[in-house]
């Protein structure tokens, strides 16, 4: 077994990644994520104490690397607008096919807060994370601080709705096409940059 201090809180999460991906999230563990990192379950407790602030990790880490890569592709991209739209929807979509856990992980730690001031808190921060950068995103490549008289700000927030709200819908309806809805969001988006 691997020494308490060998062990990273990312190599943890990346091991709660495999055991989700391998077990199913209703398996996850402390003692779980412990034998597939090869460290006990007590290691595990040292670095994230609960199950929910290890489940916070997860969507943390998955989620700026989300947003890592979009940034990324705007800055590469000479057609920011479009090419950025498309790879922010197909990541999106990703997230919402039924093998994808992160919406699973995400919805239930938004329903833990709830009841729970410190989860609350910790996803209020991630949302607002996410709108942030979705908002810089968006003001790059329209140049201004407005669209439709609308602030990006808003812009960002209503967006960021539509997403985590088409992620319940996925969850909860068995016979909702997800592709033809990403596929009507992705035609009205490429509609109105074109009108722009």
């Amino acid at each position: 077994m691997a020494e308490p201090n060998v062990v990273t809180k990312e190599d943890l999460v990346e091991s709660a990644k495999r055991c989700i991906v391998e077990k199913g999230i209703n398996k996850l563990t402390l003692k779980s994520v412990g034998e597939g990192a090869g460290v006990t379950q007590g290691t595990v407790y040292y670095h994230f104490k609960t199950k929910d602030k290890l489940m916070i990790e997860i969507v943390n880490d998955m989620c700026e690397s989300s947003w890592n890569h979009l940034e990324n592709v705007n800055k590469e991209s000479k057609d920011q607008g479009f090419k950025w739209i498309k790879t922010a929807l197909q990541s999106a979509y990703e997230r919402h096919t039924k093998n994808s856990f992160y919406h699973h992980l995400f919805l239930s730690l938004i329903t833990t807060g709830l009841n729970n001031d410190d989860v609350r808190g910790q996803m209020g921060d991630l949302l607002k994370y996410e709108n942030e950068v979705l908002q810089k995103q968006i003001q790059s490549f329209i140049g201004t601080d407005e669209l439709y008289g609308i602030s990006t700000e808003i812009w960002s927030v209503l967006w960021n709705a539509l997403i985590d709200g088409l992620a319940i819908q996925t969850l909860m309806v068995e016979d909702l096409d997800i592709e033809k809805v990403y596929e009507g969001i992705e035609l009205l988006l490429v509609k109105k940059m074109d009108n722009m």
